[in-house]
């Protein structure tokens, strides 16, 4: 049966109120604004980003980049070092980082929020290729990914209009009641974790999107990213999170993001800026840093090598993945051995 998704409360009408604001995301876990950010600035920026990501190869060879039309042929996700190569140029642009900064985002947040607040250094962009769609960003609360507290918000904003079919994200209001970590598993999609949907109770909200929206939500708040059923539009949005002032930030938000994947420095990030003003601008505030649970890493992981011996390809390909990354690592000597059991288990089935 096809999910029948509802509309986001739009909370416009309730911009200058910050009392209002907060009782709305403490209640429903969202908020959702049609325009916050400046639809011009966007397209400026997707121009950048689109340009980036065409020089990578990743778009259709003389089409104008702000189509963003893809090559097929050219899928991946995170977790390929095809995919962070590229990833990694776009990472680079002052323009993205800077984004995260803009004044009607910040303003915004510090109402949200009712404190002065700090943008995490890790600024996300999220790069979906159409026709991929096993890849699909799965049902999550962003805190197993981010952590630090759980009073962080991610503002989403896709980068160009999203309509449902180029798979903008969706969540359940009030979901966040829940009030802890729930249980996440191996999952193919990015991030490699995922609630299943029958431990999830509650309706799915979404919209179609255009440039300049915007939705923010807490770090419990159950979501998910919509498959891309495009023929062949790559969706572009900004991922970036924010919390009060002096809150405890995960030590992992102080990199750039994907790093682990393929080594990326600040100084690498920052080699062709213009500007000075936003480098390193974190390490001038106060904020207790907290290392790294990686538990919940490690858990989807055992998860996916018990898959991958009984034959799932999920988990097959996501340790492939792992070994083509760094075969010297620990998860890739790990993957290997599971791999190597999964043809045993074949070839005994075989005899059998």
């Amino acid at each position: 049966m096809a999910v029948q998704y509802k509309e986001f409360r739009v909370s416009n009408d309730a911009m200058d109120d910050p009392e209002e604001l907060q009782r709305r995301i403490q209640d429903e876990g969202y908020l959702f604004f049609r325009k916050l950010q400046d639809p011009d600035k966007l397209l400026d920026l997707r121009r950048e980003m689109l340009t980036a990501i065409q020089e990578g190869g990743w778009l259709v060879p003389g089409t104008d980049p702000m189509d963003g039309i893809a090559d097929i042929s050219r899928q991946c996700t995170e977790g390929n070092a095809e995919y962070t190569d590229v990833y990694h140029e776009v990472y680079k642009l002052e323009s993205f980082h800077r984004s995260g900064h803009w004044p009607e985002v910040i303003d915004m947040m510090e109402k949200v929020i009712g404190d002065s607040v700090l943008p995490h250094p890790q600024k996300i962009a999220r790069l979906w290729f159409p026709k991929y769609t096993e890849h699909t960003t799965p049902i999550h609360q962003d805190f197993v990914h981010f952590q630090g507290n759980f009073q962080t918000y991610t503002c989403w904003a896709p980068v160009g209009d999203c309509p449902i079919e180029l798979g903008g994200l969706a969540l359940i209001p009030g979901s966040h009641k829940v009030g802890k970590v729930l249980d996440h598993h191996f999952s193919l999609g990015a991030g490699a974790q995922k609630i299943y949907a029958d431990e999830v109770e509650g309706e799915w909200h979404t919209t179609d999107y255009e440039i300049g929206d915007s939705l923010i939500f807490l770090a419990l708040t159950i979501h998910q990213a919509l498959p891309n059923f495009t023929e062949d539009r790559l969706r572009v949005s900004l991922d970036n999170r924010y919390h009060a002032l002096g809150d405890p930030i995960a030590e992992h938000m102080l990199e750039p993001h994907l790093n682990s994947s393929s080594e990326l420095l600040w100084e690498d990030v920052y080699k062709d800026w213009e500007s000075d003003d936003l480098k390193y601008y974190w390490e001038d505030l106060e904020h207790p840093i907290v290392p790294r649970d990686l538990s919940f890493g490690e858990k989807v992981f055992a998860e996916a090598l018990d898959l991958a011996r009984e034959g799932d390809s999920h988990a097959i390909l996501h340790l492939n993945r792992i070994i083509r990354r760094d075969p010297t690592s620990d998860a890739a000597k790990q993957a290997m051995e599971a791999l190597e059991d999964a043809k045993a288990v074949d070839s005994g089935a075989a005899a059998g």
